[in-house]
């Protein structure tokens, strides 16, 4: 049984989305991220929310320090900035030839807090790291990205063969079989969905989904590994989006100013 499982096979947490998912979800994938609080106002009726839901989800988000109040709109903070870079690294990951080397990173940090555990394993687990045992964590050393500054402090870093055959390996630190079969099962429901309120739900699983991928070498992996179709998929709806964003905002420009824009 694999060590580390980032989604239930099946699970497609599909979930119909709050005003506030819907606004973060838009914003998570325009760039830059920031848009015009009328042009935001004409997309979010797009997905069936109404001008005073609208305006206390943006009051919300920007006291809990989700968004910035801008000028002329909102943009997303400098904590979901950060998260927007990894969703963006989630869908195109760089990666480099696999020479058979894996890293390593040892906990070696003692003494801390539960919170401090948790917060660790999370960060950890954001490098696409896996879990051997309590505080050995370990992948194929084919992603090229640096370990964050301050890791030093709480744990080495090495770079290690495993005797264990790789793919073996690979197959006891990863839910392969679920993730991938999720992701067939997501593939499968895009395709059937038509209206822009159920395809934006769906495709906020599928970048869940592409998080926990652990974007392993092609030697590593399964048959048929799905993982490019739903980052084509995805692609593919980005530009979907960007399209209706057009439509919707950049058609109306002429008559701009009988809007209300008081969001």
């Amino acid at each position: 049984m694999p060590i580390n499982d980032p989604v239930l096979p099946g699970d497609l947490r599909l979930r119909p989305l709050s005003a506030r998912s819907v606004v973060l979800s838009l914003l998570l994938g325009a760039h830059p991220p920031e848009l015009p609080a009328r042009d935001l106002a004409r997309l979010m009726e797009g997905f069936g929310v109404g001008g005073s839901t609208l305006r206390a989800a943006l009051s919300r988000m920007v006291a809990a320090g989700d968004l910035r109040r801008t000028d002329t709109g909102y943009r997303l903070s400098d904590r979901l900035l950060r998260r927007q870079r990894r969703q963006d690294e989630a869908v195109r990951p760089r990666t480099r030839a696999w020479n058979g080397d894996w890293e390593m990173v040892v906990v070696t940090a003692t003494g801390r807090g539960a919170a401090e555990r948790a917060e660790l394993r999370t960060r950890l687990a954001a490098l696409r790291l896996a879990e051997l045992r309590e505080g050995v964590w370990l992948r194929p050393a084919n992603l090229d990205r640096p370990l964050p500054a301050g890791l030093d402090t709480v744990a080495q870093h090495y770079t290690a063969r495993p005797d264990l055959p790789a793919r073996d390996l690979a197959a006891r630190l990863w839910p392969l079989d679920a993730w991938s079969a999720t992701a067939r099962a997501l593939l499968a429901h895009i395709e059937r969905l038509d209206r822009p309120a159920d395809r934006l739900p769906a495709f906020a699983a599928v970048v869940r989904h592409l998080l926990a991928d652990p974007v392993l070498p092609p030697a590593l992996l399964p048959a048929g590994w799905p993982g490019e179709a739903l980052r084509a998929a995805y692609t593919d709806y980005q530009q979907e989006l960007a399209g209706e964003v057009h439509a919707r905002v950049g058609g109306d420009a002429d008559d701009a100013d009988d809007t209300d824009a008081t969001v």
